[in-house]
């Protein structure tokens, strides 16, 4: 029997979206799964979307934060209940393609290694696409995700046989750099499946679509993370900004859909 895959989805306000993520999930060829929702707080009907869901699939699984506390405490509650040998993560906005666990899952057994991501396609607030594919090095080096989450949130899977359950730091952005960080140092290289599984929104709203935004979040991760002091932290910062201007575009391509 196939192992179960814990799949970790924290929500806000998400009832636009969350039905399609749900639904990409659903779709998976690979069929042994659980998909725990955090809820942080929505003031919108995103609840009672998940509980509709919920009645028909006993797969999903719901849980409620006592007050909004960001996509860290979300996804660290549900690391916390989760019951997969594999953990894996996906946002209420994003999407999976069909194949995505199953081509991960096997692509994992056959290299024999414990942890592996994806390319993604990249696609508009509606659902359309943006012609953008972001892709990674064959070999992700520490110094090279060091200076650039090249790794994907939604398409990232881990062995818990292998790290335990990785806690998720608190602070409100960019906690899955600090998770991809640990599990690339510990194993030296990581290795992406190349080819596209995913699907990432760009909504006008998120902090990931500003890099002026991105920067003060980068730099807390050097000083919170890393312990650097103000100085390194600033030569860090240098490193991210050649890294993000003049390296990662290479990574960037345009298809045709």
């Amino acid at each position: 029997m196939s192992e179960l895959v814990s799949i970790i989805t924290p929500t806000y306000n998400s009832a636009k979206y969350i039905s399609e993520a749900i639904q990409s999930v659903q779709k998976q060829t690979y069929r042994n799964w659980e998909m725990l929702i955090v809820d942080d707080c929505s003031s919108d009907n995103t609840i009672a979307i998940v509980e509709q869901f919920m009645e028909d699939d006993h797969r999903i699984h719901l849980l409620k934060l006592n007050k909004n506390s960001g996509a860290g405490v979300a996804r660290n509650s549900a690391i916390t209940e989760a019951k997969g040998k594999y953990i894996s993560f996906l946002d209420s906005d994003d999407l999976w393609k069909p194949e995505k666990l199953s081509k991960q899952i096997e692509f994992m057994k056959a290299n024999n290694i414990p942890f592996t991501f994806s390319f993604y396609d990249c696609i508009n607030e509606d659902g359309k696409s943006l012609n953008i594919r972001v892709e990674a090095p064959k070999k992700l080096s520490y110094i090279k995700l060091f200076f650039c989450n090249f790794v994907g949130n939604l398409t990232g899977i881990y062995d818990t046989d292998y790290f335990g359950k990785i806690a998720i730091s608190s602070i409100r952005k960019r906690q899955d750099w600090m998770v991809w960080l640990s599990i690339v140092k510990k194993i030296k290289v990581a290795q992406p499946i190349p080819e596209s599984l995913a699907y990432y929104r760009v909504r006008k709203d998120s902090i990931s679509a500003s890099k002026i935004k991105l920067l003060k979040h980068n730099y807390t991760v050097y000083r919170k993370f890393h312990r650097f002091n103000v100085l390194v932290s600033l030569a860090c910062m240098m490193g991210f900004l050649f890294t993000q201007l003049l390296v990662k575009p290479r990574f960037v391509k345009t298809i045709t859909t």
